[in-house]
């Protein structure tokens, strides 16, 4: 086979042919991933909804009801748990904007009066060893650490430092302020619902 000449064209020619050929070739690995990838998404929500909310004999999925604090907001997600017909609590999907770096997302539960009964950090970009460990930190009974227990509606669930009731990660006051905000609007999402269904 005679080996093509250097020249531009040929240059533009074989970069355009392997451009084309990687194009195809991620577009297929994308279409080929996107369902797992999907579906483990999935099962993370669905994990983290059934370990943080009370016991429930609905689908929460189903029944899904989303929030928003303002027009320009994204909204909080509600899959609120049902016992024997009965609104028993409700898992949330929160978010803040407001981490050390960025977006924190956390799933929180609460019972029917509000009371955090668990959470789970869904995704963040947290400093590793200091605003990382929030998924432990928040739970720990050491100090004024947890969340869970307390009602967002009655109790200032702010760090001590301003002037709340929640010990912040040390050297991680940013990270936990985004927590804590997260699980506020999470609160606030929840109540939403009650006042939309009338329970």
């Amino acid at each position: 086979m005679k080996k093509l000449a250097s020249t531009l064209p040929n240059m533009v020619l074989s970069l355009g042919v392997i451009t084309i050929l990687s194009a195809v070739l991620l577009a297929w690995v994308d279409n080929v991933t996107a369902g797992p990838i999907a579906l483990a998404a999935q099962q993370k929500k669905i994990s983290a909804i059934q370990s943080v909310a009370p016991v429930f004999d609905n689908n929460p999925l189903d029944d899904s009801w989303e929030w928003s604090p303002s027009q320009s907001a994204r909204p909080y997600s509600v899959y609120p748990a049902f016992k024997d017909g009965k609104l028993v609590g409700a898992a949330v999907e929160a978010y803040s904007l407001n981490g050390f770096s960025g977006e924190v997302r956390v799933m929180y539960g609460f019972g029917a009066s509000g009371d955090v009964t668990g959470y789970e950090v869904l995704s963040h970009a947290e400093t590793p060893g200091l605003g990382a460990r929030m998924n432990e930190w928040f739970r720990s009974d050491e100090g004024n650490r947890s969340v869970i227990g307390h009602n967002p509606g009655s109790e200032n669930m702010t760090v001590v430092k301003d002037g709340g009731i929640i010990d912040a990660i040390t050297a991680a006051t940013i990270s936990s302020r985004a927590f804590l905000e997260s699980a506020r609007g999470a609160y606030d999402a929840f109540v939403a619902y009650k006042e939309y269904k009338n329970e």
